[in-house]
């Protein structure tokens, strides 16, 4: 019996919460930003892609470097995905929203780049964003993107 009220739980009970959890209207508010990201970048538009994050000198990104600022992101940005080519296509997966309060939210997920070797190659990576929510809407103030370094064959 105490087997089958395990299973129950496994199979009812945490789904539910997992799922409560993920459809928060802070949730999808994010999860709405993150997709129209994607569609923005997928079709090659650099300048709708950055408008998920917070127009503001206090933003900060954490990739190879860190750029702190707007204007600083959105450079760093174009230098490294100025062509269509270079930027290719974005998917994001393993996305879990974490709300913090009513203003503030974690998001991390994993993000995949599928690119022609002339445009970089194919990366893959995870991230970890702090989106606040301004008078504009849900906005990304902190990316911390991690790509991990190319194996080499031998």
């Amino acid at each position: 019996m105490r087997t089958l009220r395990f299973l129950a739980l496994i199979v009812f009970v945490i789904p539910s919460v997992l799922f409560a959890q993920s459809t928060t209207p802070e949730s999808r508010e994010i999860r709405a930003v993150l997709d129209k990201q994607v569609a923005d970048w997928n079709r090659g538009d650099m300048e709708a892609f950055v408008t998920g994050y917070k127009n503001s000198p206090d933003i900060l990104f954490i990739g190879s470097s860190i750029s702190r600022g707007y204007a600083q992101m959105v450079e760093t940005y174009r230098k490294n995905y100025g062509t269509k080519e270079k930027m290719g296509t974005l998917s994001f997966s393993q996305v879990e929203v974490q709300p913090l309060d009513e203003r503030f939210a974690t998001v991390t997920g994993h993000f995949h780049l599928e690119r022609t070797a002339a445009g970089g190659g194919n990366a893959d990576g995870h991230y970890l964003l702090v989106f606040e929510k301004t008078p504009d809407g849900w906005k990304v103030v902190r990316d911390d993107t991690t790509v991990p370094p190319k194996k080499v064959c031998d």
